[in-house]
């Protein structure tokens, strides 16, 4: 019989799922992108490889479908994607009109900026908003996610496993940080976006969509919003209580419901993994969500947890 490490890259016993299945995701991918625009090469290698300028919600979903894969996949999926995103990420280069050099997209120093700058909006989003992890879980999380960094080519002893060496990790990153050009505008875009063409009909809905966008941008580190300077400044607690009502009305939806805003692709791999689950005894009526109570595993799987 399969163990739970050859069903889901990272089971439900994991801070990993306890953070990834809870939808603050949303609110923390969006400060995750916002936070990675402020390391100029980075954000160069963003603009000049991809079609970000024209549908930034697209870079959402698909960082979403790669989170998901190397979470709730199977370790094969988790493989494959990873395999595609270093070769994708090979041929890729970035011109630094600040130096006139050219850089490597994988150069690890950009992958690990961008590793830490979404993982740590991930967990911070989620613990403001109201999921109820210890320090202890959190350092838990973030050396859970060493293993997700190794999947686009970083090494797991180079990456932050604990929150006190993410805050030295940010602490020397900081002073290689800057507004740029390009990341001024991808503020502007995450904060009025432009919908894929699947998801066009949502449009006349789009003025409501900037409460969130600002709830992402207010969610920065102070030190980022002070660089950004676009909104003015709100009370902290005002953005703690916007989060938490964001996440129980978003934890509210159905879980179809809400995976509809993932790709074709994402969804087909949530329902595999589903299926996997189900077969190996887990209690999959209420979803992956579900999954968080351990009253919905097998006999025997919280106490191997």
């Amino acid at each position: 019989m399969a163990s739970i490490e050859d069903i889901v890259v990272q089971p439900p016993h994991t801070a990993t799922w306890l953070v990834h299945i809870d939808r603050s995701m949303w609110v923390g991918g969006v400060r995750g992108l916002m936070l990675q625009a402020l390391h100029p090469l980075a954000m160069r290698g963003v603009w000049q490889n991809s079609n970000f300028q024209e549908d930034p919600f697209g870079r959402l979903r698909r960082t979403a479908d790669f989170v998901g894969r190397v979470t709730f996949g199977s370790p094969d999926e988790a493989d494959e994607i990873g395999r595609r995103v270093r070769s994708i990420h090979r041929s890729l280069r970035i011109n630094d009109p600040d130096t006139g050099g050219t850089h490597r997209v994988d150069d690890p120093e950009l992958l690990l900026w961008v590793h830490c700058a979404e993982v740590s909006s991930y967990l911070a989003v989620a613990r403001r908003a109201g999921l109820g992890l210890t320090d202890r879980q959190a350092d838990r999380y973030l050396a859970e996610q060493r293993r997700s960094a190794t999947y686009v080519g970083l090494h797991a002893e180079d990456v932050p496993g604990s929150l006190a060496e993410m805050d030295d990790y940010f602490a020397r990153a900081r002073p290689r940080l800057k507004v740029t050009p390009e990341a001024a505008e991808t503020v502007r875009f995450l904060l009025w976006p432009r919908l894929p063409a699947e998801l066009r009909m949502l449009n006349p809905g789009k003025p409501a969509y900037f409460p969130f966008g600002a709830l992402c941008y207010l969610s920065l580190p102070r030190w980022a919003r002070q660089m950004y300077g676009v909104l003015p400044e709100v009370p902290a607690g005002t953005v703690t209580a916007a989060l938490r009502a964001f996440r129980l009305g978003m934890n509210a939806l159905p879980e179809p419901v809400h995976d509809r805003a993932f790709m074709p692709a994402t969804r087909a791999m949530l329902d595999a993994s589903r299926r996997r689950l189900g077969a190996a005894g887990y209690d999959v009526g209420k979803g992956l969500k579900g999954l968080t109570d351990p009253r919905r595993w097998p006999a025997g799987a919280a106490k191997a947890a």
